[in-house]
């Protein structure tokens, strides 16, 4: 393995907890054209970068590639996400990461052999299960944080309620009107 490459390689799997611990990219909701022309351009890239691997043989060249369709996918996911801005897509940027970063690395580990091998697809495999771990914890906390919310909103309204019970005619139903909207109820 060259020099460059063994480079590559350290850094890739140096890197890889901290590739999936970030989720870098914030929606900002651009708009359809903006979305359509970043896809293209996002193509285009990917063609080039494809393109530019052609100097390499052997398994630099699955490298390189590999490198170049997690370099694209990750684009897409996030391109995705700046569109939606859905909690959905924001997570599908972890995993894909994670799915990219985990199949470099295995481009990588073909170097190696024996057991420095196994240890190096061990490493990647780990690494990919670690964000894996990470995304479903913050999907967990997201979701508790929900039910959480929830059930404070429906402790608030059966105190309302409760209280506007002591009232009568319109008074009362002025009340649970304001009770229903301050909990989210219809």
């Amino acid at each position: 393995m060259n020099t460059s490459l063994k480079h590559t390689a350290s850094l890739l799997l140096i890197s890889l907890p901290a590739l999936f611990a970030a989720q870098a990219v914030s929606a900002a909701n651009i708009s359809r054209t903006d979305y359509s022309a970043s896809k293209s351009r996002l193509t285009d890239e990917y063609k080039a970068d494809k393109k530019n691997c052609s100097a390499n043989t052997g398994n630099a060249l699955d490298i390189c590639q590999a490198q170049a369709k997690a370099k694209d996918k990750v684009a897409l996911a996030e391109l995705e996400y700046s569109y939606t801005g859905k909690r959905g897509d924001q997570d599908k940027i972890v995993s894909v990461k994670a799915d990219m970063a985990y199949e470099v690395a295995r481009e990588v580990c073909d170097d190696k052999a024996g057991n420095d091998k196994a240890v190096c697809i061990t490493e990647a495999k780990a690494a990919k299960t670690k964000a894996m771990a990470d995304l479903k914890l913050g999907q967990r906390v997201s979701g508790a944080r929900t039910d959480a919310s929830q059930d404070k909103r429906d402790a608030e309204y059966k105190v309302a309620s409760e209280k506007c019970d002591a009232l009568a005619g319109d008074a009362k139903t002025a009340c649970m009107t304001n009770a229903k909207a301050r909990a989210g109820k219809s």
